[in-house]
């Protein structure tokens, strides 16, 4: 478990260590541990060893040790000296203010059931439709049951919301997470943890933290566990612990672009994109810990990959001949002992395989991402487009096609210190530019395109004019672009108008649905039953039945009496506690809504 890139000098800690450590407070202890998580951080001491050490009091100094990883993964690993320890409410508050560790692989993790191909631990398929049938066994009794747990203790998180999800509510997702790795269910796993990183960075209102991310990992988690504590054991909700490679044989492939990764939990690097002369996409990725400075130095390291004298600054913009490839599912190429590479001569956006990504348009393009929706992520597509404005942070374009709709290319990382803001800033200052786009649909958002490099539109009077070792193309996560890249701003044509069309996504009434479901997220099942009295129905779903969503009217009203039904017996006391039937109306409501939302996307493109 890499360290963790973090504000505090607390270590991170395995999800395990901090489960087992609050299920053994008391209970009048455990009511005390969000108030005395609070302010851990400010006492933490490093000391030289690498021991982090917190002084609650004369009697009470709880010290962590973290292992050869950097992480506490064992129970000996958090001492406290009072006379309660190990079921101190001082050690309980010290691992449960550090930042949680990524899961460890398990050196002999439950086997996914026999016929199902192995797949990286990455989101799952997209509530809504069910996924296309995958070949599939029957889950053992361990997945069942802890794809049950996991269920019930997600739906607790979700009645409970970010007000009062505090320690112990997280506390028992991680149990869950946790017996669910040791089942072979890595994909529930790393779901569950999402959950709670994000739970964490609500309640601590931090500045990146958005209610939706956090309302789309509470869908994820509540699908995911539904499936599979309903016997699904299809591969793409089981997941893999490991990354699985296999022979890829002799491969040719020419470099895309780079593109910077950095990643919430403090990892760091640069992913090269690279295509074969059939049209195969692959990648090669140099991601570890470090943070910021990994990310922006990692664009001009070596690569990696069969001895291949070539850093990612050259093969973005060169190729490889590659003897005993190996690559895993997603394209991505493995570095093993058996691979040899050779450094080729790149080719130009305008030959070879990159040449059929600027050939379709971009709405077709788009419609294939949403058929292949099941993937992490969707693949790259390319477009010739126009320059129309800014639009805050983002770049308006239209794409160059009769017809065609206004686009935002927003950038692929809004870190400040990265190039992509920047770069699309001086972009919209120049009306009128023809340009080549290379980026990733983001199939949340209306026409929406996160851009990943740009480069100049063969045979286009107005484009950019870019250096000629640059081939043709500039990274927008790491070359930046100057003024001499421009042509004369006098050559420039009438800029279009500012652009006043609707937006499908905005305009739809659907947002009442997304208020909602974000409303219970947030604070939680009594929240979503105080948002609905008081409201005549007609009144509050009245616009969805008048805009043909009775769909969404229906499963938002069923939703809303569900948040709202507490029976109790004759003595006053709720006859029915459980959380799970809440859970399920809420998840058929936002199950409709992804599904519906990415329908209105889709058509946006066109």
């Amino acid at each position: 478990m890499p360290l963790t890139s973090t504000d505090t000098q607390l270590p991170p800690v395995a999800p395990q260590v901090l489960a087992e450590a609050v299920e053994q407070l008391s209970a009048r202890l455990r009511k005390k541990l969000d108030a005395a998580t609070a302010g851990c951080g400010d006492l933490a001491v490093r000391e030289a060893d690498g021991g982090v050490v917190l002084t609650f009091g004369e009697d009470a100094v709880v010290t962590l040790r973290p292992g050869p990883t950097g992480a506490v993964t064992a129970a000996e690993q958090a001492v406290c000296t009072c006379l309660l320890a190990p079921r101190c409410l001082h050690r309980a508050a010290a691992l449960g203010a550090a930042p949680l560790a990524d899961a460890e692989p398990l050196a002999e993790a439950a086997p996914p059931p026999q016929g199902a191909e192995q797949q990286p631990a990455t989101p799952g398929p997209t509530p809504g439709p069910e996924p296309e049938s995958e070949p599939e066994d029957t889950l053992t009794d361990a997945q069942l049951r802890a794809a049950a747990a996991l269920w019930q203790a997600a739906a607790e998180a979700l009645a409970a919301g970010v007000t009062a999800g505090g320690a112990v509510v997280q506390a028992e997702l991680l149990r869950a997470a946790h017996t669910a790795r040791l089942a072979g269910l890595p994909r529930a796993e790393a779901t569950a943890l999402r959950v709670v990183r994000g739970l964490r960075a609500a309640r601590e209102r931090r500045a990146a933290q958005r209610l939706g991310d956090l309302t789309a990992a509470f869908r994820e988690l509540l699908y995911t566990a539904a499936l599979l504590a309903a016997g699904s054991a299809a591969p793409a909700l089981t997941g893999t612990a490991r990354r699985a490679y296999a022979p890829g044989g002799s491969l040719q492939v020419y470099g895309l672009c780079r593109e910077p990764v950095l990643s919430a939990t403090g990892y760091g690097g640069v992913v090269t994109h690279l295509l074969a002369p059939d049209g195969a996409a692959y990648s090669v990725a140099d991601v570890r810990p470090g943070g910021l400075a990994r990310a922006r130095g990692a664009g001009s390291a070596s690569v990696a990959l069969g001895g291949a004298v070539l850093d990612h600054a050259g093969l973005a913009r060169g190729g490889l001949r590659i003897a005993g490839a190996t690559v895993s599912p997603e394209g991505r190429l493995g570095a093993g002992r058996g691979v040899k590479a050779t450094p080729l001569p790149g080719t130009p956006w305008t030959e070879g395989p990159a040449a059929a990504l600027f050939a379709r348009s971009a709405a077709e393009a788009v419609t294939r991402a949403q058929a292949g929706s099941d993937a992490s992520e969707p693949a790259l597509l390319g477009c010739d487009v126009t320059v129309v404005g800014a639009a805050g942070e983002d770049l308006l374009v239209r794409e160059a096609r009769p017809d065609a709709p206004l686009l935002r290319l927003r950038p692929a990382h809004p870190h400040p210190e990265l190039p992509h803001t920047e770069n699309l800033r001086r972009l919209a200052s120049y009306p009128g530019l023809s340009l080549r786009v290379l980026g990733r649909p983001d199939l949340d958002r209306a026409a929406t395109l996160r851009p990943l490099a740009v480069g100049p539109v063969p045979g286009a009077a107005y484009t950019l004019r870019l250096p000629e070792e640059w081939l043709g193309r500039a990274d927008l996560g790491y070359d930046r672009l100057q003024g001499g890249h421009f042509p004369p701003r006098t050559a420039f044509p009438a800029p279009e108008p500012a652009p006043t069309g609707p937006d499908p996504l905005a305009d739809s009434p659907l947002w009442r649905v997304r208020r909602l479901l974000e409303t219970g997220v947030a604070g939680g099942r009594r929240a979503v039953a105080e948002a609905a009295r008081g409201t005549e129905p007609l009144a509050a779903y009245g616009p969805l039945r008048r805009a043909g969503l009775t769909a969404a009217a229906e499963l938002t009203a069923a939703l809303a009496a569900e948040a709202d039904r507490r029976p109790r017996d004759v003595f006053g006391r709720l006859a029915d506690s459980s959380s799970e039937p809440y859970a399920r109306a809420w998840l058929s409501a936002a199950a409709y809504l992804a599904a519906a939302q990415r329908s209105l996307v889709c058509a946006s493109w066109s």
